[in-house]
């Protein structure tokens, strides 16, 4: 790792030049780049035209690009009426020239796992197309999320065979996405937003540019900090939800609820939190992410016994969940091949369009390969391939619920809880606790 001499930061011409920078950032006087327009691009795009500076997209997908350019948009969490709150100061492109143009820019392109370990090469390609555009003094961020390290160790040297000198002519920082989708409590403005950078110069012009659309910005020391931060996070939350789950297996065999063991355990006001069973966990974090500190670790001899169990746990839930359709099925004399059972949601989350790692399509995999007749619904999703089998959306009414066999209640849409047809099921495996009471006809995890 190239090692960075702090010290020379400390003379009059840095602390000028950072000043500069923050004065600046101040007056909008930026022209503010986002490569990646997806899940965490867009929000930010949007974000920084919003508080008032040029911003450009940088996205390889055209419709993408045409959508920003036409004011549409392709994300629960980006309403078409931001655009016009941006002020016609976003534009999109697939010319990585533009990048000559920007004062500052972020990174923020997929790192997704291949067999389980972390594939970096959107963002080594992302760092090496900006490396061969970008000029002096230009900011550049990373904010995928990434191993320990990869900031100092993998962009750090991209930057230095361009010719440039990290902290004196180009800044390099990390700030990892911490959005939630579909969380109407908290979004990006509200989140307090973690920052560091390889030098002091590097953090505080992060800082200062991230504070113009963040209400709290908390530096850390290193780069390798705050990635591990990200990482810790999500891992927090696998390890929490597979203890929930674990609970709600041993609490099935106890005859006894595990959301009514969790939710008296939640009044102690101190050393508590309270997290719920369900059929598994999904997304681009929870299920993906701790992976990135078991492989590196791995990599330094280290082995992350507690996480790796924790992911055991979760992925085999729905196994459990297939399982329950299978004994309600039973229960009324009925075998789960043939049955018509209908599952509620396939995005991994209520209210959104993201289906990446969603334990419902394995729950209907599992039906699928025991023979079950299984389709859908879903206000946000048309189709789901799963497998060598494409399942089409069934209208949510009435008539879709009193047809099936078995309803499958796994992903509580607002749309699902305002027209609640499954009050009408014969079954309902309800798999997150969503239905109220000992109603017949239910059963639970």
């Amino acid at each position: 790792m190239t090692v960075i001499n702090h010290a020379a930061e400390r003379g009059s011409a840095h602390a000028e030049a950072t000043w500069d920078f923050v004065q600046r950032v101040a007056s909008r006087d930026l022209r503010v780049g986002i490569v990646g327009l997806g899940y965490a691009g867009l929000p930010l795009a949007i974000a920084f035209a919003e508080a008032g500076f040029a911003t450009t997209g940088l996205e390889l997908n055209p419709d993408r690009v045409a959508a920003v350019r036409e004011g549409r948009s392709y994300l629960v969490d980006v309403p078409e009426e931001r655009y016009g709150a941006a002020g016609g100061r976003l534009d999109a492109t697939d010319d990585f020239d533009a990048v000559g143009e920007l004062d500052a820019l972020t990174i923020c392109v997929p790192t997704p796992l291949q067999n389980l370990r972390p594939d970096l090469g959107f963002v080594k390609r992302a760092a090496e197309a900006v490396a061969q555009h970008i000029t002096p003094g230009t900011l550049v961020i990373l904010q995928s999320t990434t191993t320990p390290g990869t900031t100092e160790e993998l962009l750090l040297p991209i930057f230095e065979r361009a010719g440039f000198h990290v902290g004196e002519d180009v800044f390099l920082g990390y700030a990892p996405e911490r959005v939630d989708p579909g969380n109407a409590r908290y979004g990006l403005r509200n989140t307090p937003k973690i920052v560091a950078g390889v030098t002091d110069g590097c953090r505080e012009r992060t800082r200062a540019l991230y504070a113009t659309i963040v209400d709290e910005v908390v530096a850390v020391s290193s780069p390798t900090v705050a990635e591990t931060v990200k990482l810790h996070e999500n891992t927090f939350r696998q390890v929490n939800i597979a203890l929930a789950n674990e609970l709600a297996l041993m609490c099935d065999r106890l005859g006894i609820s595990a959301w009514e063991v969790i939710d008296a355990a939640k009044t102690k006001p101190f050393a508590f939190m309270a997290h719920y069973p369900g059929p598994g966990v999904g997304g681009d974090c929870i299920p993906v992410v701790p992976h990135f500190l078991t492989w590196h670790l791995r990599e330094k001899g280290y082995a992350t016994r507690l996480i790796d169990a924790a992911h055991a746990v979760n992925r085999d839930m729905p196994l459990h969940v297939a399982g329950k359709v299978v004994d309600a099925l039973n229960d009324v004399g009925r075998a789960v091949k043939g049955s018509r059972i209908v599952v509620m949601g396939v995005t991994y989350k209520p209210d959104v369009h993201d289906t990446r790692e969603s334990p419902a399509l394995e729950v209907i995999r599992e039906l699928d390969r025991r023979g079950g007749a299984v389709r859908f619904c879903d206000p946000y999703v048309d189709r789901v391939l799963v497998g060598d089998r494409l399942h089409e959306r069934l209208p949510w009414s009435f008539e879709t619920v009193a047809e099936a066999d078995c309803v499958v209640m796994l992903v509580p849409h607002r749309a699902f809880l305002e027209r609640p047809y499954w009050r009408e099921a014969e079954l309902l495996v309800d798999a997150g606790n969503h239905v109220a009471g000992d109603a017949p006809g239910v059963w639970r995890l």
